[in-house]
């Protein structure tokens, strides 16, 4: 009797391997799962799926720029393939997104576009694309990175929080819609700093203003992740918030 293996599953915004993205493929591969990772720098992904492969694992990398239609629906081929990797995938995480202060009055219009459509359009293209996929299996959890910015808007972020709070009405909106279908739609709203390189190199006085335990733990962001995709469909979570402890909110 052949083995039934473990659906696939993909995580897009895949950076540094102390990033987001790389924990939660690291996640999603300790529960046996085959895990394509996106991303648009290769050394970044097979940095990182090195580690997944080192740690007993398994993974692949696919350079997708989550902003191209077509180079999103490749990933998703890709990841539907029902190989001895794994079944076809029900589990998507968007983490795709980039955030700097800039000052309102010089923004560039290209500028406040590009950031909408890395933290939004993006988030569009690849949702659409994993329901497509998703319904025909009836089941499937799309996940999205979302961000404090999504629920408010502070100086110097207005390019940010707009793309990011559109992030959340379409997540919001697919779960309606797709939730009654199967698929649970869950926006994860990350109100902190996160314990990782971009925050380290970009933000070096806000690690060390936040002292120890100041900023979210990958891994346990990459947990609360997982707790969702296991959740049972009578108690869907569709919008959770994680932050640290003495984070105030």
């Amino acid at each position: 009797m052949n083995k039934v293996l473990p659906s696939k599953a993909v995580v897009i915004g895949v950076g540094p391997e102390n990033g987001l993205g790389a924990g939660l493929a690291r996640r999603f591969a300790a529960e046996g799962r085959h895990v394509v990772l996106a991303g648009r720098t290769l050394e970044n992904l097979e940095r990182t799926v090195e580690t997944i492969h080192n740690a007993g694992g398994s993974a692949q990398a696919v350079v997708t720029d989550t902003t191209q239609e077509t180079e999103v629906a490749r990933l998703f081929d890709i990841a539907m393939i029902d190989d001895n990797k794994g079944a076809p995938a029900d589990l998507l995480a968007y983490n795709a997104g980039n955030n700097q202060p800039l000052d309102f009055l010089t923004m560039e219009a290209q500028t406040f576009e590009a950031f909408w459509r890395l933290n939004c359009f993006g988030g569009f293209l690849a949702g659409r694309e994993a329901a497509r996929r998703f319904l025909p299996l009836g089941r499937g959890s799309i996940l999205f990175s979302g961000a404090t910015g999504a629920m408010r808007g502070v100086p110097n972020y207005a390019h940010f929080a707009s793309s990011k709070a559109g992030l959340r009405m379409l997540a919001q909106s697919m779960a309606r819609e797709f939730g009654p279908k199967g698929l649970h739609v869950a926006h994860i709203i990350i109100d902190g700093g996160i314990d990782g390189e971009r925050v380290h190199t970009r933000f070096a006085d806000l690690v060390a203003a936040k002292g120890d335990d100041g900023l979210l733990d990958i891994a346990a962001i990459a947990d609360a992740f997982w707790f969702i995709h296991q959740q049972h469909r009578s108690a869907w979570t569709h919008e959770l918030d994680v932050r640290p402890f003495k984070e105030s909110f």
